[in-house]
């Protein structure tokens, strides 16, 4: 195996996850939002106040059912986009404050 071609690690130093951090401050910013405590969030998501702190803080990995329960947990739904369709995804997201909608129609296509 080439190792110019491995993939980079998603831990950093001190066995630290990039994405576990990320995911962690998705879910702190949604209970926050939410304006619930971590006890109520673990206890919604089934799981000890110590097993989500360890979560939100991208100290401990977790289960893919565990991240669904959590996220349900904070009024959240999680899911899985292809790599490609991200950016397309993201800024339909943070297109700005007012609901816009996701498709418009061409104004030429109206004068047929």
């Amino acid at each position: 195996m080439n190792p110019k071609k491995m993939r980079e690690p998603i831990t950093g130093r001190a066995g630290e996850s990039k994405l576990l951090t990320e995911l962690g401050l998705l879910f702190r910013q949604g209970r926050q939002r939410a304006r619930l405590t971590q006890d109520q969030v673990a206890s919604r998501a089934g799981l000890s106040r110590p097993s989500y702190r360890a979560i939100e803080t991208g100290a401990a990995a977790a289960r893919a059912s565990t991240l669904v329960n959590i996220a349900r947990a904070l009024g959240m739904e999680m899911m899985l986009i292809p790599k490609q369709l991200v950016p397309a995804v993201q800024a339909m997201l943070h297109a700005g404050d007012e609901d816009q909608p996701a498709f418009t129609a061409d104004p030429e296509d109206d004068r047929e």
